[in-house]
Protein backbone atom coordinates (compact mmCIF):
# COMPACT_ATOMS: atom_id res chain seq x y z
CA UNK A 1 0.00 0.00 0.00
CA UNK A 2 1.49 3.56 -1.03
CA UNK A 3 1.52 6.53 1.32
CA UNK A 4 1.70 8.78 -2.04
CA UNK A 5 -1.49 11.40 -1.31
CA UNK A 6 -2.63 14.96 -2.30
CA UNK A 7 -4.35 17.66 -1.77
CA UNK A 8 -4.55 21.43 -2.99
CA UNK A 9 -3.37 24.18 -0.73
CA UNK A 10 -4.71 28.08 -1.35
CA UNK A 11 -2.14 30.70 -1.73
CA UNK A 12 -1.61 34.11 -2.57
CA UNK A 13 -0.13 32.61 -6.18
CA UNK A 14 -3.42 30.67 -7.05
CA UNK A 15 -4.16 27.11 -5.79
CA UNK A 16 -1.43 24.52 -5.39
CA UNK A 17 -1.22 20.79 -5.99
CA UNK A 18 0.53 19.58 -3.37
CA UNK A 19 1.71 15.68 -3.74
CA UNK A 20 3.61 13.69 -0.66
CA UNK A 21 4.47 10.44 -0.37
CA UNK A 22 5.31 9.26 3.48
CA UNK A 23 7.03 12.09 5.32
CA UNK A 24 8.08 13.99 2.42
CA UNK A 25 6.82 16.71 0.33
CA UNK A 26 7.23 15.07 -3.27
CA UNK A 27 5.06 17.47 -5.54
CA UNK A 28 4.20 21.08 -5.72
CA UNK A 29 2.57 22.29 -9.16
CA UNK A 30 0.75 24.97 -10.10
CA UNK A 31 -2.48 25.00 -12.20
CA UNK A 32 -1.14 24.76 -16.35
CA UNK A 33 1.59 23.56 -14.75
CA UNK A 34 4.11 22.69 -18.20
CA UNK A 35 5.08 18.94 -16.31
CA UNK A 36 2.08 17.87 -14.09
CA UNK A 37 2.25 14.64 -12.54
CA UNK A 38 1.15 11.55 -14.55
CA UNK A 39 -2.28 10.85 -14.08
CA UNK A 40 -3.23 7.91 -10.63
CA UNK A 41 0.49 8.29 -10.00
CA UNK A 42 -0.66 11.26 -6.70
CA UNK A 43 -2.87 9.14 -4.63
CA UNK A 44 -6.06 9.52 -2.96
CA UNK A 45 -7.34 13.00 -2.46
CA UNK A 46 -6.89 14.17 1.52
CA UNK A 47 -7.74 17.02 3.42
CA UNK A 48 -4.85 19.57 4.32
CA UNK A 49 -5.31 19.49 7.71
CA UNK A 50 -4.42 16.75 9.57
CA UNK A 51 -1.95 15.91 7.34
CA UNK A 52 1.51 16.97 9.07
CA UNK A 53 3.16 17.20 5.44
CA UNK A 54 0.54 19.07 3.90
CA UNK A 55 -0.34 21.21 7.10
CA UNK A 56 3.78 22.33 7.60
CA UNK A 57 4.30 22.96 3.64
CA UNK A 58 1.06 25.46 3.80
CA UNK A 59 1.97 26.93 6.99
CA UNK A 60 5.36 27.46 5.36
CA UNK A 61 4.75 28.88 2.25
CA UNK A 62 2.43 31.09 3.74
CA UNK A 63 5.05 32.76 5.82
CA UNK A 64 7.38 32.33 2.76
CA UNK A 65 4.82 33.97 0.58
CA UNK A 66 3.92 36.92 3.81
CA UNK A 67 7.56 37.90 3.68
CA UNK A 68 8.56 36.30 7.45
CA UNK A 69 10.53 33.11 5.93
CA UNK A 70 13.33 33.14 3.70
CA UNK A 71 14.48 29.14 3.39
CA UNK A 72 11.94 25.99 4.10
CA UNK A 73 12.45 23.73 6.32
CA UNK A 74 10.28 20.72 4.80
CA UNK A 75 11.62 17.20 3.69
CA UNK A 76 11.45 16.71 -0.08
CA UNK A 77 12.41 13.67 -2.75
CA UNK A 78 12.71 13.67 -5.70
CA UNK A 79 12.76 11.18 -8.54
CA UNK A 80 14.57 12.37 -11.53
CA UNK A 81 17.45 11.19 -13.77
CA UNK A 82 21.04 11.83 -12.06
CA UNK A 83 21.54 14.84 -13.69
CA UNK A 84 18.01 16.47 -13.02
CA UNK A 85 18.97 15.48 -9.35
CA UNK A 86 22.36 17.41 -9.48
CA UNK A 87 20.42 21.08 -11.10
CA UNK A 88 17.49 20.47 -8.25
CA UNK A 89 20.44 20.26 -5.71
CA UNK A 90 22.51 23.48 -6.88
CA UNK A 91 18.94 24.89 -7.04
CA UNK A 92 18.48 24.35 -3.15
CA UNK A 93 21.53 26.53 -3.02
CA UNK A 94 20.72 29.69 -4.34
CA UNK A 95 20.32 31.75 -2.18
CA UNK A 96 17.19 33.89 -1.31
CA UNK A 97 16.91 37.45 -2.91
CA UNK A 98 19.62 35.99 -5.41
CA UNK A 99 19.43 34.52 -8.78
CA UNK A 100 22.09 32.70 -11.09
CA UNK A 101 21.48 31.75 -14.53
CA UNK A 102 21.02 28.18 -16.51
CA UNK A 103 24.84 28.70 -17.98
CA UNK A 104 26.30 29.31 -14.20
CA UNK A 105 24.17 26.12 -13.22
CA UNK A 106 25.80 23.92 -16.12
CA UNK A 107 29.42 25.52 -15.19
CA UNK A 108 28.75 24.75 -11.95
CA UNK A 109 28.18 20.93 -12.69
CA UNK A 110 31.46 20.86 -14.94
CA UNK A 111 29.44 20.76 -18.02
CA UNK A 112 29.54 24.02 -18.98
CA UNK A 113 28.00 23.13 -22.55
CA UNK A 114 24.93 21.99 -20.68
CA UNK A 115 22.65 25.12 -20.31
CA UNK A 116 19.92 23.91 -22.42
CA UNK A 117 19.96 20.94 -20.32
CA UNK A 118 20.55 22.25 -17.08
CA UNK A 119 17.16 24.62 -18.29
CA UNK A 120 14.89 21.14 -19.30
CA UNK A 121 15.56 19.93 -15.61
CA UNK A 122 15.09 23.37 -13.68
CA UNK A 123 11.59 23.27 -15.79
CA UNK A 124 10.86 19.49 -14.63
CA UNK A 125 11.21 20.51 -11.17
CA UNK A 126 8.72 19.00 -9.33
CA UNK A 127 8.71 21.04 -5.77
CA UNK A 128 8.31 24.26 -7.17
CA UNK A 129 9.07 27.52 -4.69
CA UNK A 130 10.58 25.16 -1.98
CA UNK A 131 13.08 23.71 -4.24
CA UNK A 132 13.80 27.50 -6.02
CA UNK A 133 13.44 26.97 -9.69
CA UNK A 134 12.09 30.37 -10.01
CA UNK A 135 15.56 31.99 -8.98
CA UNK A 136 17.23 31.33 -12.17
CA UNK A 137 17.37 33.81 -15.08
CA UNK A 138 18.51 34.20 -18.94
CA UNK A 139 22.50 34.76 -19.46
CA UNK A 140 21.04 38.49 -19.64
CA UNK A 141 19.17 38.51 -16.53
CA UNK A 142 15.91 38.08 -18.35
CA UNK A 143 12.69 36.28 -16.99
CA UNK A 144 12.90 33.23 -18.94
CA UNK A 145 10.19 29.96 -18.78
CA UNK A 146 8.79 29.27 -15.61
CA UNK A 147 6.44 25.96 -15.49
CA UNK A 148 4.45 28.33 -13.27
CA UNK A 149 4.27 30.86 -15.81
CA UNK A 150 6.09 33.85 -15.99
CA UNK A 151 3.80 36.37 -13.93
CA UNK A 152 4.52 34.18 -10.83
CA UNK A 153 8.06 34.14 -11.56
CA UNK A 154 7.86 37.58 -11.41
CA UNK A 155 5.78 37.65 -8.21
CA UNK A 156 8.41 35.35 -6.30
CA UNK A 157 11.55 36.94 -7.44
CA UNK A 158 9.90 40.53 -6.50
CA UNK A 159 8.85 39.14 -3.27
CA UNK A 160 12.61 37.82 -2.92
CA UNK A 161 13.91 41.30 -3.95
CA UNK A 162 16.58 43.11 -1.42
CA UNK A 163 15.22 45.85 0.12
CA UNK A 164 17.66 48.19 -0.77
CA UNK A 165 16.98 47.54 -4.44
CA UNK A 166 13.20 47.97 -3.90
CA UNK A 167 13.46 50.92 -2.56
CA UNK A 168 15.84 52.50 -5.27
CA UNK A 169 13.05 52.02 -8.23
CA UNK A 170 11.76 54.87 -9.04
CA UNK A 171 7.98 53.22 -10.10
Amino acid sequence: MSSRRHTTLTTDLGDLLAVAEGEALVGLYFPSHWHPPKAGTTGPAVRPTGDPVFEATCRQLAEYLGGERTAFDLRTATDGDAFSERVWTVLVTIPYGSTTTYGAIARELGAPGLAQRVGQAVGRNPVSIVIPCHRVVGADGSLTGYAGGLDRKARLLALEEPAEIAASRLF
